[in-house]
């Protein structure tokens, strides 16, 4: 029941609409319609725009909940998102994991299949009367593009490339537990009209990616089996459609996860309670449980085993953080009864910290719990163990370094606006 604004933009599989009640955003309208070759093969399918519309949603959540920037704000209808408005940078940006398609045509001698480690990153210019030729990033500097006051330079295209890889590599493991093979993806970036930063943005659907059961090529679910066609028959494009309904089907479950995990916080004293809390309060941001106990291993040593036993009954994957200051025996005793990971972080305190802190790091043989003082680091070293198998975890945490980095890299390039 939106009102629409006037129509901002309109492409092969998609339309783009104002919305006057809503400064800032827009409403992203998919067609049904389906198109290879830039347009040169074009189709209707019938539902198809529903089904772009579930992929592109789930995958922009996903990726949204992890702490990917995107333009993504929330699924409005079957058929459309709404969406933060964006000047679009007119570059296609292109991971791969697998050589296949048309880089096999551009690198004649490289054999399908061949895998790339790191994942490879192409960048094409948008131009369908030239058929989107293949830039480098000194064109794209050269060209001295700017989008909504912002000016794409060195920094911009770094950022774009490394989070290009991040996404990708998001998304490859968000697959992998349904045995089915990322082999490349395609995603465009946008400067929001209104926070002047470089966000992900237009779609991210079944048209974007090649997908592979079981890494098998034969098996294809993406719209390569589209531009595969010889003859585009009424049964043709049934097979087609099928193909796009079973990734709708299973793209929902990204945001899903079988794995289970917790951390349990074990204090010495109850007078450790606020060092323990910013544990728990960083274990949060993983989307991981913790629970807090408090225990002393020399008073109550029986007592710190009957906990421990509590949490190992229960079949779900533990990790324990010792908090014990002075003379930490918790880790210790704690690491010599259980097969599960312990970690310590002592609270140090400044008159005795130098002293106390070597009953943690100093541990008889056949002990091994790791030893960090910050309570921000116990929960990233336990969300560093569960993401192995939960790649929700995971992609928060490669979210995490993606955007360190671009800290990292906008600081670097303000203080040297500064200076000159």
């Amino acid at each position: 029941d939106l009102k629409l604004g006037k129509k901002v933009n309109e492409g092969k599989t998609k339309e783009v609409y104002e919305l006057p009640d809503i400064p800032g955003c827009v409403l992203m309208q998919s067609k049904d319609q389906i198109t290879a070759g830039n347009a040169a093969r074009k189709d209707r399918m019938e539902g198809k725009a529903a089904i772009s519309n579930i992929t592109t949603s789930c995958v922009f959540q996903l990726l949204q909940e992890a702490g990917i920037k995107t333009a993504f704000v929330r699924k409005q209808s079957d058929t459309a998102f709404i969406a933060a408005h964006c000047e679009m940078i007119p570059i296609e940006w292109v991971c791969r994991r697998i050589a296949t398609g048309s880089f096999l045509k551009r690198n004649p001698g490289v054999k399908e299949g061949y895998k790339f480690y790191p994942p490879k990153i192409e960048m094409f210019y948008k131009d369908d009367a030239n058929n989107d030729p293949q830039w480098s990033e000194e064109q794209i500097i050269e060209a001295k593009f700017c989008f909504a006051g912002l000016t794409i330079g060195q920094t911009e295209v770094d950022i774009m490339a490394r989070s290009t890889q991040a996404i990708f590599e998001i998304l490859e493991k968000s697959w992998q537990p349904q045995n089915c093979t990322l082999v490349d993806l395609k995603i465009e970036f946008g400067v929001n009209i209104l926070t002047k930063e470089i966000v992900l943005a237009d779609v991210i659907d079944n048209d974007s990616w090649r997908l592979w059961p079981a890494g098998d090529r034969s098996q294809q679910k993406d719209k390569q089996s589209y531009r595969d066609l010889k003859e585009v028959t009424p049964e043709a494009l049934q097979m087609v459609k099928r193909n796009f309904e079973w990734v709708a089907e299973r793209v929902e479950l990204l945001l899903k996860t079988k794995s289970q995990g917790r951390v349990v916080v074990l204090m010495g004293s109850p007078s450790d309670l606020n060092h323990c809390e910013k544990i728990k309060k960083a274990c949060a941001t993983f989307g991981i449980p913790c629970e807090l106990r408090v225990t002393s291993a020399h008073k109550g040593p029986d007592e710190t085993l009957r906990i421990k036993a509590e949490y190992e009954g229960d079949g779900i994957p533990t990790v324990f953080v010792a908090v014990a200051g002075r003379s930490n025996g918790l880790g210790p005793v704690m690491s010599g009864n259980t097969a599960y990971p312990v970690v310590n972080c002592p609270p140090l305190s400044a008159d005795w910290g130098t002293q106390d802190v070597w009953s943690s790091l100093r541990l008889p043989s056949g002990l091994s719990c790791p030893t960090t003082l910050s309570p921000e680091g116990a929960a990233q070293f336990a969300a560093q163990i569960f993401g192995l198998n939960n790649h929700l975890v995971w992609a928060k945490l490669r979210s995490n370094m993606l955007n360190t980095w671009i800290s990292l890299k906008q600081a670097d390039k303000k203080l040297r606006e500064c200076t000159l």
